[in-house]
């Protein structure tokens, strides 16, 4: 995996008010790993639709069928799920579109690979809503605390793993001459907008994008 691509690997979730449970024997441990896990997942689309402000413990016991009490065990509080509901939608996104494109020549192709499957991430929903970030984002935006540094960093490392591979290109002369960490903004703005216009039923969004991802990495004139 690329310098660039490290920060996709599995990742710690910052828990406040530290461990709990640390006497529960190893096979309640796993029940209660796999629970976290199911809650969390439901979370995410729950918040790709709502926005991660939607969530509560009440709500997600009541979706899943279990005991309020038994979810606030687990999470204890809103900022720990919502903190493990966005680690849940980076791990999977990590692994429906980092790493498949990790299988790419690096620089142009790796960029075409990833813009492909950030489509299909969003044209056949991973989410149920769409793009996790897409919901949540604009919610965090100006609210310091745990969880907008928790999108933040998720947000901070696409742009940086764009803007590598587009530097890659650049260096070896693949693509002409051009701002990476610019042309890496601009190719996340397609593809929030994007998402935007697959909600909304445009039938010639997907065609949209890749016309305009083509014209990014235009080949170095020789």
């Amino acid at each position: 995996m690329s310098e660039q691509s490290e920060h996709w690997g599995p990742q710690s979730v910052p828990v406040a008010g530290g461990a709990a449970g640390e006497s529960m024997s190893d096979q309640r441990l796993v029940r209660g790993v796999r629970a976290r896990r199911r809650i969390a997942r439901h979370g995410v689309d729950v918040a790709s639709l709502e926005g991660l402000g939607g969530l509560s413990i009440g709500r997600l016991a009541a979706d899943l069928g279990l005991s309020k009490s038994g979810v606030q065990t687990l999470f204890r509080t809103k900022e720990n799920l919502q903190l493990a509901v966005a680690e849940s939608a980076r791990a999977e996104f990590a692994e429906a579109v980092v790493r498949p494109a990790q299988a790419a020549e690096p620089g142009a192709a790796r960029l075409r690979a990833l813009a492909e499957r950030w489509i299909a991430y969003a044209e056949a929903p991973l989410f149920a809503g769409g793009c996790f970030w897409a919901a949540s984002l604009p919610e965090f935006d100006s609210r310091p605390g745990m969880v907008r540094d928790a999108l933040l960093l998720h947000r901070r490392n696409w742009l940086a793993l764009l803007a590598g591979e587009l530097r890659h290109g650049v260096d070896t002369g693949e693509i002409s001459e051009l701002d990476p960490d610019l042309t890496a903004f601009q190719i996340d703005a397609v593809l929030m907008a994007a998402n935007t216009a697959l909600r909304l039923g445009d039938p010639d969004v997907v065609s949209k994008v890749r016309r305009a991802v083509d014209g990014f990495l235009a080949p170095s004139p020789h």
